[in-house]
């Protein structure tokens, strides 16, 4: 962003409006190349990786589990805050009784097997 001191004033009209019209053209490149971006990112991400039975984006889960469960704590945080336990996003839902209402999450049979091995290869 430009610092407010370097800013030159507009003059007239025209000169606004080809400012403006330089600006929406810089913001359509800006908004395609982060569109660009995010797909080859989101097409990575889903990609089964050689050799494994893991889409890239389970193999980068499986990593940041293993980096929290050896202590890392932004890591933890990272985890927790992806599956709604961040403490201020944690939402109490009640039922029509009043009762509070558990919400559960279920973890595939595959993801809970490969949790099961890193468990027991930090033991």
């Amino acid at each position: 962003m430009a610092r407010e001191d370097k800013l030159k004033p507009v003059r007239t009209k025209e000169e606004a409006s080809e400012r403006g019209r330089k600006g929406g053209i810089a913001s359509g490149i800006a908004r395609r190349e982060k569109k660009t971006f995010r797909a080859t990112l989101e097409a990575l991400l889903d990609r089964k990786l050689d050799g494994s039975p893991l889409t890239g984006r389970e193999a980068v889960a499986v990593a940041l589990f293993e980096k929290a469960m050896s202590g890392d704590v932004k890591a933890f945080q990272e985890l927790r805050d992806t599956v709604g336990e961040k403490p201020v996003d944690k939402q109490e839902l009640s039922g029509p009784d009043g009762e509070a209402v558990r919400l559960k999450h279920e973890v595939s049979a595959e993801i809970a097997d490969m949790l099961e091995k890193v468990k027991g290869t930090q033991e």
